[in-house]
Parts: C-alpha cells; sequence; structure tokens
C-alpha cells in the first residue's frame, strides 16, 4: 500500500495514525507567501478567516483586534475550520464562531448577522462563496489578500493505490501535469472533493472534519482496515 499525500505531514504523526507497514510519500502541489499590507482600524467590523494561513499573515501585518467584549465596538471573530481557530487562538485571540467550511459560514451569516460588517482576510485564490452570497443579501462585506497561493504543478512519476489532497488549489496543481487514474482518492471535507470530482469520476472519501486527524481516521476506516 502506498500512499501520496500532497502536503509535508509530520512522518511521526503518520507513523501514530497509520502504522509503521504502509509507504507514504508527501509531495507539496501548493506554496504560499504572505504578503506586506499596512495595517487599518478595525472598528465597527467582525473578522472572517478561512485558513490558518490568513490568520497568521493578519498578525504578522500588525493588525490588533479588540476583544474587550464589554466595549461597543469590538471585533467578532469568525473562522473556517479547527486548524484557523487553532492560529487564531495561538495569537492570543478568542473565535466567537467557527464553521466547517465557507457555505456554512455564509448562510449563518445570512441567517444570523445581517447588520454586521465583515472584513475577510485571505489568500488570492479563495472561494468566491462569500464574495458573490453576502453582497446579495445587502451585507457589507470586504475582502483583503494578506497572501498568495501558487500552484506548483509537480510530475508525479511514482505510482500511488491512494491520493490525499487538501485544498481545491491542491487538486488542480496535481492535475496540471498528473492523472487520478487508478488511485483511491481522499479528500479533506467537501468543497476539496468537489473540486476533485471535476477531474474524475473515481469515488472521492470524505472526511467528516477538516483536519488531518479526521483525514487519516477516514484512512484506517475505508481503506487500511479493508485490505
Amino acid at each position: 500500500m502506498k500512499i501520496l499525500f500532497t502536503k509535508n505531514i509530520d512522518p511521526m504523526i503518520l507513523s501514530k495514525e497509520l502504522g509503521e507497514g504502509i509507504s507514504v510519500d508527501c509531495v507539496e502541489v501548493i506554496k504560499t507567501n504572505p504578503l506586506k499590507i499596512k495595517p487599518f482600524n478595525l472598528k465597527d467590523y467582525s473578522l472572517i478567516f478561512t485558513s490558518s494561513k490568513g490568520v497568521n499573515s493578519f498578525f504578522k501585518n500588525g493588525f490588533k483586534p479588540n476583544e474587550d467584549f464589554t466595549a461597543k465596538n469590538y471585533n467578532k471573530i469568525y473562522c473556517v475550520g479547527e486548524k484557523t481557530k487553532r492560529e487564531v487562538r495561538k495569537n492570543g485571540f478568542g473565535t466567537f464562531k467557527v464553521l466547517k467550511n465557507a457555505d456554512t459560514l455564509s448562510k449563518f451569516i445570512i441567517t444570523h448577522c445581517q447588520h454586521e460588517k465583515f472584513l475577510h482576510f485571505c489568500g488570492n485564490i479563495a472561494l468566491d462563496v462569500l464574495d458573490e452570497n453576502l453582497p446579495l443579501q445587502n451585507i457589507s462585506y470586504k475582502k483583503f489578500t494578506v497572501y498568495n497561493t501558487e500552484e506548483i504543478n509537480p510530475l508525479i512519476n511514482e505510482k500511488y493505490h491512494v491520493g490525499v489532497f487538501f485544498s481545491p488549489s491542491g487538486v488542480r496543481s496535481f492535475a496540471n501535469r498528473n492523472s487520478f487514474d487508478d488511485m483511491t482518492l481522499v479528500s479533506i471535507g467537501e468543497t476539496t472533493a468537489n473540486e476533485l470530482r471535476k477531474y474524475t469520476s473515481n469515488q472521492v472519501l470524505v472526511s467528516e472534519g477538516n483536519n488531518l486527524i479526521s483525514v487519516l481516521k477516514l484512512i484506517r476506516k475505508e481503506i487500511l482496515n479493508k485490505n
């Protein structure tokens, strides 16, 4: 059994979760670069982060949210995914709401947060779900690019039984020069799975949670324990 992970993962975690007898390769298919932007006043805005890299670049640029919940104009922080939430916490701040993907966040905001004004700190190829849906409901929304994602498009000559994907951009980068034929496909969440389905009719196994442990649990249950 040979498994390809399309990003670098700690070998100790893979060994612990998957066992010693599995052949695993990690190949980066995208790279990200933080951008420098001048911090500005966040007063009266709620903040949206849809990736941990967006959080990291936001704080590296020197932004200072107001987390005083007793203040009239404190900044509510909305996140997509547990990894993004952990990055916010690592920088000393809490989250007001954490949703599993941009689509569910969009629906939550439209239903419960009509009168808030939102700033979204993200990458250059972030999904347009929020951008498309929120303004249609007359919800104030602005997107700020704080990092760039580049698709590396590597040519991978090795053959694998399983391919594991973590983002739509990673899927596109892999698909540029490689085939999904004869691989069992594993996806972190539905957004990445939907991108995979554009390129192949192969079945896509989708993790319940948008985190690495959920992905590894799925591989154990659906692939390793059935062989």
